[in-house]
């Protein structure tokens, strides 16, 4: 049999996984000249493009524009879409091992982590993770409750998704009503009673890992004045320090942003969003239905590791906060895959520069790769993914070179075509999605919104007439 990378025999490559990383492994795939490769994109939902669609907040409509470099990669002919089969259930990844020269998994960080804090799980206690997916539109989470009738509101983290998740909670309805905001949502949101959000950070402003760009945008929302505790945002002698051997201009600046949020009066607008910093949760308290009311906090200070960085330890001072209702924001978490070896501590498939690699030997499994954050965990923003899916190229194609790659019994398109389709009817093809997409974006003309979005599975299939 003939070496794969010819026009007759081009390299046949299935991700599974069509975020970010998914889209622009396929790029990189795909814009080779020396080498023919086709790519199979598998997603176990039915639209494409994970968290751009499920994860970046429905006011920031600007940052989904990456969608059109994606779609200019999905309209090649090389390209082909597989949505609503779900890799692990409908299709194993041994099936694929008969179709495809490699695969590559860009399935992401799926679940939350845990603060590990007495009363986490009392009732009005959720990971942010399923809030934003819930407003997002998600199918798994639209059906998930949120009671938005408490009035004050904890975000644990000072990232950008709990600057999200905060910002939502602040908005207006009338400013949600211009987004592509879920329909469950904007009518949930509508009724909100919330009239105090915190977010809470370990470490202090020049730590927070939220950018210059999501935290001035705090300061301005039309529905909410801003305050911080002026003691808090005042740097320690170690993050001064820190800040002036570094000379690090945007780090400086976001304190500056933060510190300036102490001068901000307060207009008397219908919500106050409070960003503390130095404080850690240490348990959640409840009343005797299981409902959380409060949630104490241990002040921290900084020290310096061993390694240099400034982490935070907690000091003899507590206080409790009357809350009604908390989202933590404290990071993604990766699951493992079947039949792929997994690095439990680090939440990510174990691998080299993208390679998958066995737990004991380290040596390559061969034909196996992974990119974005189920390769290197929830770091970075989407166009980190970029240079990621780069690297992990580069060692597929490597390995190509060295005629190290899997031997698929049935190669052909067609025929992992017909085989998805034998196990997967509802599958979606990528002219579905553009069908689906036409159908959002005219409903959201007629409301003056991006698009309204489809959120559930089974409405998809019958706007495309393909019921269950």
């Amino acid at each position: 049999m003939p070496s794969p990378g010819t026009p007759d025999h081009p390299l046949r490559v299935a991700v599974v996984g069509s975020g970010p990383a998914g889209f622009y492994a396929a790029e990189h795939l795909l814009k080779q000249t020396d080498v023919t490769v086709t790519v199979d994109m598998f997603d176990r939902l039915p639209t494409p493009y994970g968290l751009v669609r499920f994860g970046v907040a429905p006011d920031h409509e600007k940052i989904k524009n990456v969608t059109r470099v994606f779609d200019k990669v999905a309209r090649r002919d090389s390209f082909r879409f597989f949505g609503n089969v779900d890799v692990g259930e409908h299709v194993t990844l041994d099936d694929l091992r008969r179709y495809y020269h490699q695969i590559c998994f860009a399935t992401g960080a799926p679940t939350d982590r845990r603060m590990g804090i007495p009363g986490e799980d009392l009732r009005g206690s959720h990971p942010a993770t399923e809030f934003v997916a819930w407003f997002n539109g998600h199918p798994d989470f639209r059906d998930y409750e949120f009671d938005l009738s408490a009035e004050r509101v904890a975000v644990v983290g000072v990232g950008n998704v709990a600057v999200d998740v905060a910002r939502i909670l602040c908005r207006t309805h009338e400013e949600l009503a211009q987004t592509d905001i879920a329909d469950h949502a904007l009518e949930v949101l509508r009724e909100s009673k919330v009239k105090e959000v915190y977010m809470l950070g370990r470490r202090g402003p020049s730590q927070a890992a939220f950018t210059n760009v999501e935290v001035r945008e705090l300061g301005e929302l039309p529905g909410a004045d801003i305050s911080v505790v002026p003691e808090e945002v005042r740097l320690d002698p170690l993050s001064q320090a820190e800040l002036d051997e570094s000379d690090d201009r945007t780090t400086r600046k976001k304190v500056e942003i933060v510190q300036g949020f102490a001068q901000q009066k307060s207009e008397g607008k219908a919500r106050r969003l409070t960003i503390r910093f130095l404080v850690s949760p240490v348990e959640l308290l409840g009343d005797e239905d299981g409902r959380v009311t409060s949630m104490r906090l241990v002040k921290n200070a900084l020290y310096r590791t061993e390694s240099g960085s400034l982490r935070p330890k907690p000091t003899d001072q507590f206080e409790d906060l009357p809350i009604d209702l908390v989202f933590r924001s404290v990071g993604y978490r990766g699951l493992p895959l079947p039949g792929l070896p997994f690095n439990d501590k680090w939440a990510v498939v174990r691998n080299v520069t993208g390679r998958v690699v066995q737990n004991d030997t380290e040596e390559p499994v061969v034909g196996v790769y992974v990119t974005g954050w189920i390769k290197r965990g929830p770091t970075g923003v989407i166009g980190t993914n970029k240079p990621d899916a780069a690297e992990t190229v580069r060692a597929m194609l490597e390995d190509l070179a060295a005629g190290s790659v899997l031997q698929p019994n049935e190669p052909d398109p067609d025929a992992v075509a017909q085989f998805v389709r034998s196990r997967r009817p509802e599958v979606i093809s990528y002219d579905d999605w553009l069908r689906l997409n036409d159908l959002e974006t005219t409903r959201g003309k007629e409301q003056g919104r991006p698009r309204v979005k489809f959120t559930s599975a089974s409405d998809m299939l019958v706007a495309l007439g393909k019921n269950e």
